[in-house]
């Protein structure tokens, strides 16, 4: 049975073109080797249309049985079924020439859709585990927003955690964004990167690297990060590197997250960016109002009606752009409102930064700039622009470029709960009673009196989807510096008119 999987992995291989024919018995005798054979015999049944995630599981079941992994978990799967994969995979610069080869000769959208679809193909970003991840949109009055829960990204079982507690600690490679995760083999504590390969990027002098994200939350969701291991900045720099990416992938956006913690992204010691191939809803955002800066009245300028407090800036030269968004950046991190309670400084710590994102419409350039802060108190110490606590059932965690952009993407857990309280409601039970739908008691009770007392599964699930979707817009205005009224809009006025003072 493992000589038939081995062949059906081969033949994988071959129909995708991550080997040549002259390579099989390579790539076999690899895989040999990581499975403790001394042997191959050559099964005679051909095949075709391999399924890979079928395949992986075949050499997994056989790899468990024989003893090769310490348990039958998740994470040791996922470190071995990579290990699996890497024998069938071509070196790192024989895809960075086909790459280069593909973007001198077709530009880049042949480019980077060969790229997304070989690190689909290698298994690097997971495909058949994202297709399980629930998406819908939700209908707000700030146009339709994105929502999904993530089921792709593994959750680590207790077996994992307690051996991860026993490991010595490594500082290799430093983070998971660090171009030395190329080939390493992982561990308990740190995902397997044997099948990931890097592209590199000159981006205004400076050496990044272009990858995908192995959990893919949108279309081609891509990473682009420093050579260096230093610290996120949201700077004149960093809006150039934005600008210099797009120029060169123009049907790609890119964004930062916020260089602060709780506005800022999960990894703020790695600097780098996230891209992709993706209309958020963002981008289809409406104008509250025509914005001007003074000597800049060349570029469009606008406030966006949208959750969260965003200056878009467009127009056709990037230096331009570059430059007003720079001036906006600045003095925004000095700005203070007291009476809207947005503090630069308390006892020396900065609070304002920006969450940018750069994109190209028609010939046009636009960079959208969402005005954040992370001041904290005793009412909300984990941050006053922050998810509030009403809404820790649906989502607790940091809002960060994604979200910002209009796509929720909330924790695993809520699959099983939304399940749950399905099941309760259609049984007429009482959710308070359920440890697991507890949390949701008073949510779903803030909106149970709207809809009628008898209704099917499909409406169940349809309303508690709708709702877990306007509690996303709220979360997103929890973020907002400058709320949607018309004190609201009055503040970021004033904020111009401090940008537009010399």
């Amino acid at each position: 049975m493992i000589f038939q999987s081995i062949k059906k992995l081969a033949t994988y291989a071959l129909e995708k073109k991550l080997i040549t024919e002259e390579e099989v018995s390579y790539s076999n005798n690899l895989l040999l080797d990581v499975l403790d054979l001394d042997e191959y015999v050559e099964p005679e049944e051909a095949f075709h249309d391999v399924d890979l995630e079928e395949t992986l599981k075949e050499i997994l079941d056989y790899a468990v049985e024989k003893g090769l992994l310490e348990n039958d978990s998740v994470v040791y799967r996922d470190l071995f079924d990579t290990k699996v994969m890497n024998c069938f995979i071509p070196r790192p610069q024989s895809v960075i020439d086909h790459f280069q080869t593909l973007l001198l000769k077709d530009g880049p959208v042949a480019a980077t859709t060969w790229y997304y679809a070989f690190s689909k193909d290698t298994d690097y970003v997971r495909a058949y585990r994202i297709k399980k991840d629930l998406r819908w949109k939700t209908m707000t009055p700030y146009g339709d927003l994105d929502i999904t829960i993530n089921l792709s990204k593994p959750e680590k079982d207790p077996k994992a955690i307690a051996a991860a507690k026993l490991l010595k600690q490594s500082s290799y490679p430093k983070c998971m964004l660090c171009k030395e995760n190329e080939g390493y083999r992982g561990r308990v504590n740190h995902p397997a990167r044997q099948t990931i390969r890097i592209l590199p990027l000159d981006l205004c002098g400076d050496r990044f690297y272009l990858q995908y994200s192995p959990y893919s939350y949108y279309n081609e969701h891509c990473i682009v990060f420093n050579s260096k291991h230093v610290p996120m900045v949201i700077d004149e720099k960093a809006i150039r590197h934005l600008f210099a990416f797009v120029e060169k992938f123009p049907h790609y956006m890119l964004g930062s997250n916020a260089d602060l913690p709780i506005v800022g992204g999960s990894i703020l010691t790695h600097d780098h960016y996230q891209g992709g191939r993706y209309t958020f809803p963002m981008f289809l955002a409406k104008e509250v109002s025509s914005l001007t800066f003074t000597g800049y009245e060349d570029i469009k300028a606008s406030h966006l009606y949208w959750p969260l407090s965003v200056i878009r800036l467009q127009g056709k030269d990037k230096e331009r752009l570059i430059d007003l968004s720079c001036k906006v950046i600045n003095k925004w991190r000095s700005y203070t409102d007291e009476s809207r309670n947005v503090l630069a400084y308390t006892d020396g710590i900065p609070h304002n930064t920006i969450t940018p994102i750069v994109h190209k419409k028609g010939e046009d350039y636009v960079i959208d700039l969402a005005l954040r802060n992370n001041l904290t108190t005793e009412e909300f110490p984990l941050g006053v622009y922050h998810p509030h606590p009403e809404y820790w059932n649906i989502k607790k965690e940091n809002i960060g470029l994604i979200e910002v952009m209009g796509l929720a993407v909330l924790p695993s857990r809520l699959k099983a709960e939304m399940e749950k309280i399905t099941e309760h409601l259609l049984k007429g039970e009482d959710i308070a009673t359920d440890e697991l739908t507890s949390k949701h008691a008073t949510w779903l009770s803030s909106f149970r009196k709207d809809y009628p007392e008898e209704m099917t599964e499909d409406e169940i699930k349809d309303i508690l989807q709708k709702e877990i979707g306007k509690t996303f817009m709220r979360v997103l205005e929890c973020a907002g510096v400058y709320k949607q009224d018309e004190e609201g809009r009055k503040g970021v006025l004033r904020f111009v008119e401090f940008v537009n003072a010399e």
